[in-house]
């Protein structure tokens, strides 16, 4: 059975306001599309599986590419592009769209705010460590920076995910289109190419119904982690590493925040 479209957001949103401690993710119309069907996708940020759609911006994208098989290609994209990824066709098979933001920035003007940002992270050592380094508690800037995934089957969506050179990425271990999913899909979380011990991977599943449930799981000394799946329904799985900075300058950002995202579907059974 086709994999039911998703809801697309109308909102416009250019990619220049950050939004504080929100998901950035790559969103298809469908996850699942017939052999010679366009395939078309939209930049979101926001909150529990919600939120803007953002316009393609050339400067503010590292890197937009698509993978099918061993090719890789850049997105045929041009400036204000909404949806972002608007392809007549792709070739059958498993398609994996990257995305890589430029570095942007934000500024804590609250404590607390950081706080439940490392808290809900589960960065909470990082609180310690800010006080350890002498930095304000607020007006502090942090950089950040967005690495996006995601996975479309074209026709029988034969494939596999890989790591695809992000610094840091969340891959498949196996094809939700394709592969049994009854004992969960496996996953694992690399930064820099290695494995991220005891990384925190938060899921998002989207019901049929559109109801949202959100868990939060550890990955384990390799950076592994089984997540359980549901038939007929959507994924977006977010990963957050963060880096201390030095800053020359006040106004300089003391850390650095990078975040993977990787969106899915399970196919109804």
């Amino acid at each position: 059975m086709p994999i039911r479209p998703l809801v697309a957001f109308a909102a416009l949103f250019i990619l220049c306001t950050p939004l504080q401690a929100h998901e950035f993710w790559i969103e298809p119309l469908e996850f699942a599309v017939a052999p010679g069907d366009p395939v078309t996708a939209r930049f979101h940020n926001g909150e529990d599986f919600a939120g803007s759609t953002l316009s393609f911006i050339p400067n503010r994208s590292a890197r937009f590419d698509m993978i099918s098989g061993e090719e890789v290609s850049p997105v045929p994209a041009r400036i204000g592009d909404n949806p972002a990824v608007q392809l007549d066709m792709a070739p059958e098979g498993l398609l994996i769209l990257v995305h890589e933001t430029a570095d942007m920035s934000l500024v804590y003007s609250e404590w607390e705010k950081f706080v439940a940002f490392a808290e809900h992270k589960a960065f909470t050592p990082l609180l310690a460590e800010h006080d350890a380094r002498g930095l304000p508690r607020e007006g502090f800037r942090e950089a950040y920076r967005r690495f996006a995934k995601s996975l479309v089957a074209v026709g029988d969506g034969a494939g596999s995910d890989r790591a695809v050179g992000l610094r840091t990425e969340i891959v498949a271990g196996v094809n939700p289109y394709t592969d049994d999913l009854s004992g969960g899909l496996p996953v694992q979380v690399l930064f820099e190419g290695a494995p991220r011990p005891g990384a925190q991977v938060e899921m998002f599943e989207r019901a049929p119904d559109g109801g949202i449930a959100i868990t939060l799981h550890t990955a384990d000394a390799e950076g592994r982690a089984v997540l359980p799946m549901k038939a007929g329904h959507d994924y977006l799985l977010d990963s957050v590493a963060v880096l201390p900075l030095e800053p020359d300058a006040e106004t300089d950002p003391v850390w650095l925040t990078l975040w993977a995202a990787l969106t899915f579907a399970v196919p109804e059974a």
